[in-house]
């Protein structure tokens, strides 16, 4: 069943779906991007920078923003109590109730590293956000300390966006709202960077991914990869099109997506 969005699929941000196409397109960017750059560079799928023989990076989320894993969806559980000996007079202590407490919960996301295949060195950072990145407050301290030291450092960097909830990653100069964003940061011109906005009924922008000087940078094209990802993933048979996209009162024409929709004969 074919992408019926030529263009970003809104659905496809829904949080039940988004972990499985972060890694779908984590993957896909690699495998897109190895051709045009070898062999003089790699593209590496790492979590961490300190820890390179992982695949995923791990933040530690606690509070109200844990996940909690095999936990039941009744976190207060009532017991029956004994009836109480009104005659004597000793208080009786009503039951316990049964709790969760908050414990810190792995959560783990892969990123992209591009490595000079002579001296090891990392060339280009690319980086997918996830509703971690942008709204869970540990996620999101976490990610903007290891990108504000790319900005740092002399790696360039991409910062791919594909989510319209959450708070964009901070930009100055730039007061255009917009529902996605593709920030490419070069080392060498910073702290001015290139800026592809774009809205839901946009055809996402290729982009190209900058290397060392001299060297023919390869281009990104996310559009055809997230159709692939689509069919791959067989997305169409899991997304209900009678439905509206997650978020999508706050910032999506309705009518719009409802032409679409109808045209395509998914409605």
């Amino acid at each position: 069943m074919p992408n019926p969005f030529p263009r970003m699929n809104p659905y496809l941000e829904h949080p039940a779906l988004w972990s499985g196409i972060h890694h779908r397109l984590i993957t896909a960017i690699a495998n897109s991007l190895a051709p045009q750059i070898q062999p003089k560079y790699i593209v590496a799928i790492l979590a961490d920078a300190n820890a390179s023989a992982n695949e995923e990076r791990v933040y530690e989320i606690e509070g109200e923003q844990s996940i909690l894993v095999g936990v039941p969806d009744v976190a207060i559980q009532k017991t029956q109590a004994a009836t109480p000996n009104l005659t004597s007079n000793t208080a009786v202590a009503p039951p316990p109730l049964e709790v969760i407490i908050p414990l810190l919960e792995p959560l783990t996301e892969g990123y992209l590293e591009i490595r000079a295949v002579e001296t090891g060195a990392v060339i280009t950072a690319v980086e997918v956000l996830s509703p971690k990145n942008k709204q869970s407050a540990a996620g999101r301290i976490q990610y903007t300390a290891k990108r504000q030291a790319v900005f740092s450092s002399s790696t360039h960097f991409v910062e791919i966006d594909l989510l319209r909830s959450g708070e964009p990653m901070p930009i100055l100069g730039c007061a255009m709202a917009s529902h996605y964003r593709i920030l490419v940061s070069r080392s060498g011109t910073r702290p001015k960077a290139a800026l592809y906005a774009f809205n839901v009924g946009d055809r996402i922008p290729t982009v190209p991914i900058p290397l060392q000087s001299d060297d023919i940078e390869p281009l990104l094209d996310l559009q055809s990869l997230l159709n692939e990802i689509y069919d791959q993933g067989g997305y169409g048979f899991r997304i209900d099109y009678q439905r509206a996209p997650e978020s999508a009162a706050s910032n999506i024409d309705l009518d719009w997506l409802d032409r679409v929709l109808r045209d395509r004969g998914f409605r």
